[in-house]
């Protein structure tokens, strides 16, 4: 199933893309440019581009439930604008300093720091206007739970704090243990894939051990898409994998590898793979799209 994994999920970032260039703001109305039109434009080119895992996420695991695609949408939509905000301030000088995102300028050289710190800060609230409108599910506690999950995913608990963490370990005198590590890859990266998983479970109204399941499937598969990108930052090419490599170990990043070697980190990779499958594994012939991507993940190359 490796093609078809593959055309799926080109299939789908197509989708998606279109999709967010019709619930993004315009930067002219009626013909008209707008005053903040430069934010906007800068709002939407950060949403430009990318593999649309998140929003992949959403989208598959929401079809597991019977959610109508049309509001899975609107939750990819969302929270691909969150993951832009979150690669926008990445990339700030202030943060890691990076010239290069998905094989073209960042943000904030594309425009300006200022631009690029308003741009990230409009992404994510646009976003949680996206989740708040009836389009979305017409049960507002449906709604709610949506935003709960979301936001916990996003700040202290989550991204936000695992990128303190990641940022207070470079200056650190002694060096992340194994445990120290992953909990701050669960939540800088992982905690996103995370929620993309339990939002389509939340659409589609799903019981607490189906709801468990996409949970531990999406908790797993996070750090198994972190190694990957742990591995690539050695092994890969930034033409191929769209932005600067070799700037972790040059910074002395917390990471898998880091700590465990390549060999071993490929191995735990190769394990948490068929962890998260397993978790899974009751939802028979509904979960195979995830279980494929799973396993697609392994071998990524951007």
């Amino acid at each position: 199933m490796s093609d078809d994994i593959r055309v799926r999920l080109a299939d789908t970032a197509a989708d998606v893309e279109d999709s967010l260039a019709a619930l993004l703001p315009q930067p002219k109305v009626k013909g008209e440019r707008l005053a903040e039109a430069r934010l906007i434009e800068a709002m939407r080119y950060a949403c430009e581009g990318g593999k649309r895992l998140r929003a992949f996420l959403v989208l598959e695991t929401a079809a597991v439930f019977g959610v109508a695609r049309d509001r899975a949408m609107r939750v990819a939509c969302a929270i691909e604008c969150i993951h832009a905000y979150s690669l926008i301030h990445d990339d700030l000088p202030c943060m890691d300093d990076d010239d290069l995102r998905r094989g073209r300028p960042t943000t904030h050289r594309q425009f300006d720091e200022a631009t690029a710190v308003l741009a990230g800060d409009a992404l994510q609230t646009h976003a949680f206007t996206l989740l708040a409108d009836e389009a979305t599910h017409e049960n507002a506690f449906v709604r709610i739970a949506l935003i709960a999950a979301i936001a916990k995913a996003c700040g202290a608990a989550g991204m936000v704090g695992g990128q303190m963490i990641d940022i207070e370990a470079e200056s650190a005198g002694e060096a992340l243990s194994l445990p120290e590590i992953t909990r701050l890859q669960r939540m800088k990266t992982g905690a996103l894939i995370e929620v993309s998983c339990q939002a389509g479970a939340i659409l589609g109204q799903a019981d607490t051990a189906h709801m468990r399941m996409v949970e531990g499937y999406g908790r797993d598969f996070g750090l198994v898409f972190q190694i990957v990108d742990d591995l690539l930052d050695i092994e890969g090419d930034a033409a191929t994998v769209g932005k600067a490599v070799g700037k972790d170990t040059e910074a002395g990043k917390a990471t898998f590898v880091q700590m465990l070697g390549i060999d071993n980190a490929r191995d735990r990779a190769e394990r948490l793979t068929e962890q998260a499958i397993a978790h899974i594994r009751p939802l028979a012939g509904r979960g195979d799209v995830l279980a494929a991507l799973a396993r697609h993940a392994l071998t990524r190359k951007n």
